[in-house]
C-alpha cells in the first residue's frame, strides 16, 4: 500500500511529495501538510440476511454507499472503502458475519486526502515496528486499544510487570499491563526471624525493577498477526 505524503518546505529542504510504503518510513509530523490514501470501488453480494451486518462493517471501515440493489433474495451493495480499512482482515471479516455466503469484488479507484496518523505500540517501553500501524485519527484510540487489549492476553507473563502502550508521536492513547508473576522467594524460609524474610522480599522488588529496565520481552509470533485483527473474534 502506498501513501502520498505532501511535506512542507523548511529553511533547508523544499516543499516535495513522497510515497510511503511502510509506517517505518512515516516522516516528522511537523512537515506533513497533506496525506493521500488508496481507496476502491467495493461490490459485494449477500443474502438478504446479512446485508444489516455487512453494511455496518462498511460503516466502521468509513465507507461510503454508493449502491443497493436486490436480485432474487440477493442483495448487492457498493461502497467506496479506504484501501487501509481493508487490505488487513477485511474479508476474513465478511466472510465471518456472512457464514460464507458473501462474496467481494473491487478495484481501485486513486487516492484521497485523510487525517492519517502513525500509531506505535511500545511493549515495556520500547516501540514494536511490526507492529506500527498507519490509521485514521478518527479511529485510532479504539485501534490502539484493542491491540494493547490483544496483546495483554497474548504476551505471555514474566517475572517484572510489562506495560503495554499505543502511542501517537508522544501521546500515550491506551494501556493495558501485563502483571509480573510472583516467585515465592520465601519458601524456604519456615518460621524463624521475620526479618530473613522481609530482607529476601526486598531483594526480589529491586531485582524486579532491574529486570523491568533491561528486560527483554519475548513476544510469541503468531500475537503479531492476532494483535492486528481489527474486528471482533
Amino acid at each position: 500500500m502506498v501513501y502520498r505524503v505532501h511535506l512542507g518546505h523548511t529553511k533547508t529542504e523544499d516543499a516535495k511529495v513522497i510515497e510511503i510504503h511502510n509506517p517505518a518510513d512515516w516522516p516528522d509530523v511537523n512537515r506533513i501538510e497533506v496525506v493521500e490514501e488508496p481507496w476502491i470501488k467495493a461490490v459485494i453480494y449477500t443474502p438478504d440476511e446479512y446485508l444489516g451486518a455487512i453494511l455496518k462493517l462498511c460503516q466502521d471501515r468509513r465507507g461510503i454507499q454508493t449502491d443497493l440493489t436486490y436480485v432474487g433474495g440477493r442483495a448487492q451493495v457498493s461502497y467506496e472503502l479506504p484501501l487501509n480499512e481493508v487490505v488487513f482482515d477485511f474479508y476474513d471479516r465478511l466472510k465471518s458475519i456472512s457464514r460464507g455466503y458473501a462474496s467481494f469484488d473491487y478495484e481501485q479507484i486513486g487516492s484521497r486526502e485523510g487525517d492519517l496518523v502513525k500509531m506505535n505500540i511500545l511493549v515495556n517501553n520500547e516501540a514494536v515496528d511490526a507492529l506500527s500501524l498507519i490509521v485514521h485519527r478518527s479511529v485510532a484510540e479504539e485501534r490502539g486499544r484493542g491491540m494493547c487489549e490483544r496483546l495483554k492476553d497474548l504476551i505471555p507473563r514474566h517475572l517484572f510487570k510489562i506495560p503495554i502502550q499505543a502511542a501517537i508521536g508522544g501521546k500515550i492513547i491506551a494501556r493495558e499491563t501485563i502483571a509480573a508473576l510472583r516467585k515465592d522467594v520465601t519458601a524456604k524460609c519456615y518460621g524463624g526471624d521475620i526479618t530473613r524474610k522481609k530482607k529476601l522480599l526486598e531483594k526480589q522488588k529491586k531485582g524486579k525493577a532491574r529486570m523491568r529496565e533491561y528486560g527483554n520481552v519475548s513476544i510469541p509470533q503468531e500475537a503479531f498477526i492476532a494483535a492486528l485483527r481489527m474486528g471482533e473474534e
